[in-house]
C-alpha cells in the first residue's frame, strides 16, 4: 500500500478530486506539517460577496490530510473524527495561504490544526480530530 497523498507531493501525482475540486495546491508536506496555497473562485462566494464557510472548511481539512499524511506508514489509514473552524474575518476572492501541523499524533487519534491567511491576516483556525487506523494484510 501506498501513500497517494506524500505521491502526489513526491512523485508529481495527480491530486485526488476534492483537491482539483477545492483548487487547493500543495506546495510542500512534511515532518507532520503541509502548506498550500489556495484561490477561491466565483463560485465558492454566498450571498453577501465573500466565501462561503464550508469551501473554507474544505482547503483547511485538504491541508490538515497532507499534514497528517506525511507522518504515516503505508500500512496506516486516517479519518476525520471532527474538524472545527473558527472564522476571524470574511474570506475573499483571492490568494488564501494554508498552513496545517500536526500537534499530537497519536497511535489511534491524532489532532491537527490549520490556520488560512489572506494578505497575512488570519481567516480562519480550523481543529482537528483523527482516527488513525492500522490496516493488516
Amino acid at each position: 500500500m501506498s501513500n497517494p497523498l506524500m505521491d502526489v507531493i513526491h512523485l508529481k501525482k495527480e491530486p485526488p478530486p476534492c483537491d482539483t475540486y477545492t483548487g487547493v495546491k500543495m506546495v510542500e508536506a512534511h515532518d507532520g506539517m503541509a502548506h498550500a496555497i489556495w484561490r477561491p473562485t466565483e463560485h465558492m462566494l454566498n450571498g453577501h460577496g465573500v466565501v462561503m464557510g464550508g469551501f473554507v472548511s474544505s482547503a483547511a481539512d485538504v491541508a490538515m490530510a497532507y499534514a497528517i499524511s506525511s507522518l504515516m506508514n503505508d500500512k496506516q489509514l486516517f479519518a476525520s473524527v471532527t474538524l472545527n473552524v473558527a472564522f476571524h474575518r470574511p474570506a475573499l476572492p483571492g490568494e488564501i495561504e494554508v498552513k496545517a501541523v500536526v500537534e499530537k499524533f497519536g497511535r489511534t487519534m491524532s489532532y491537527v490544526t490549520a490556520d488560512l491567511y489572506q494578505n497575512d491576516k488570519l481567516v480562519a483556525s480550523a481543529v482537528s480530530s483523527v482516527l488513525v487506523h492500522e490496516v493488516n494484510d
